[in-house]
């Protein structure tokens, strides 16, 4: 069943600022309405609670719950989401049903789309390349910047990164076409990454496109598979959750290492390619597959020893075992997920952005638990240190509204809301 999203007869437009008309009586953000009104709205009038129930595979008694605001799980949104073809953070408000985003957000956006369609159809890049050291130190600390969190500052840096790139390929000397095809799709790979977690789908599906050309272009197994995984990823974001698990799976078939192999750079890639086909399975609700997947993930981590990045992806021990611990609380197992937290030692290796990941997912174990004051004060602890990051984030909107349900305080609520823009979890 295909839904149109739109708001329902007489409840006014939401405008593309996330705010909507009432009548001409003021203006009401996205964001003032509660979950449930939210979901009823994407829902409109032309859709009952029984249809959404049948395209969810839920009860019409779940969908009841989630439009009253009476509290329903991650996994049960998650559908609602993909029913709706909603993005999850559209349905808790913190952004509108056409993303909203800070001016800032808005100008960069606007740079990287001219930089990824520019690039691609040969404008602007008949200019002096910079040397390969100068690209791939600006490659380099671009992707640094995104693996810490700071999306809005990675874009800044590799629009220009990429029409470097774009030049240099074009100034490739006979012989060499290959190398510099390979860095101008890692540089799509990051435009199209930011664009992703900006919202600007039509964009992150472009830049992905282009960088699947260069990586065939350059005949690099590894980084044509590092590629998909990145179309997989795009397709979780846009709830197109079958195309996300084949994609997945041919991601990490295409570069599987024989048993003797033993080279870090092929284990570590193949083993993240597993481990997020295992997130995109819990998504979908298939928990023996995501179990099965972890398993091989785990045994390819093992025989690294250690986590290393290859390419802007790191993987190895740590790295899987903060993965799991996401799959298990997502697949309704917080005791199981707390467990494996308490058991995984250091996570320096971890990037901040992983990190900052890892402890949402503890919050989550946590509120599931009926800890929910010291959910928000894993939450708020993540929040504070890194806001920008956390503001394109859905869990810490789930987190707060079914904390906020328990004992938790007025204040620790408030402070959450002001970090995340949001006032639904004060509702």
């Amino acid at each position: 069943m295909t839904f149109h999203v739109r708001p329902p007869v007489g409840a006014g437009t939401v405008r593309s600022t996330g705010e909507r008309s009432e009548g001409g009586a003021g203006m009401t953000q996205w964001s003032d309405y509660t979950t449930g009104e939210r979901i009823k709205i994407l829902r409109g009038p032309d859709v009952t609670q029984e249809q959404l129930a049948e395209a969810t595979g839920l009860s019409v008694a779940t969908i009841r719950k989630a439009e009253r605001d009476l509290g329903v799980s991650l996994q049960t949104l998650l559908r609602i989401s993909d029913a709706l073809h909603a993005d999850v953070s559209v349905i808790l408000g913190q952004q509108a049903p056409r993303r909203a985003m800070h001016g800032s957000d808005r100008a960069m956006v606007r740079v990287l789309s001219r930089a990824v369609h520019d690039t691609a159809a040969g404008v602007g890049t008949d200019v002096r390349p910079p040397t390969t050291a100068e690209l791939a130190a600006a490659l380099r600390t671009a992707w640094e910047t995104y693996r810490a969190g700071d999306f809005l500052r990675a874009g800044v840096l590799v629009a220009p990164a990429l029409r470097e790139a774009a030049a240099a390929q074009r100034n490739t000397p006979s012989g060499q076409e290959c190398a510099a095809a390979g860095v101008l799709a890692d540089a799509y790979r990051l435009a199209a990454y930011v664009a992703n977690q900006f919202g600007a789908r039509d964009l992150a599906y472009a830049a992905i496109g282009h960088a699947q050309a260069q990586a065939e272009r350059g005949g690099d197994a590894m980084r044509a598979a590092m590629v998909a995984s990145g179309r997989s990823w795009i397709y979780l974001r846009d709830s197109r959750l079958d195309q996300a698990a084949e994609t997945a799976r041919l991601s990490y078939e295409a570069i599987e290492p024989r048993y003797g192999d033993r080279d870090p750079v092929l284990l570590a890639t193949y083993g993240w390619h597993v481990t997020f086909a295992a997130v995109v399975a819990a998504r979908a609700g298939s928990v023996e597959a995501a179990d099965d997947l972890l398993s091989q993930a785990h045994a390819v981590a093992a025989r690294m020893g250690r986590d290393v990045t290859v390419n802007g992806t790191a993987f190895g021990p740590t790295t899987v075992t903060a993965q799991a611990i996401g799959i298990t609380v997502s697949t309704g197992r917080p005791g199981k997920a707390l467990g494996l937290f308490s058991s995984i030692g250091d996570t320096s290796t971890l990037t901040p952005s992983a990190r900052n990941r890892l402890m949402l997912d503890v919050a989550l174990a946590q509120v599931d638990t009926r800890q929910s004051d010291t959910a928000l004060d894993t939450l708020l602890e993540v929040c504070s240190a890194a806001p920008g990051w956390a503001r394109h984030q859905a869990l810490p909107g789930v987190i707060a509204q079914r904390a906020g349900e328990g004992s938790a305080t007025t204040a620790k609520l408030r402070k959450l809301s002001t970090i995340l823009g949001t006032s639904t979890i004060l509702r």
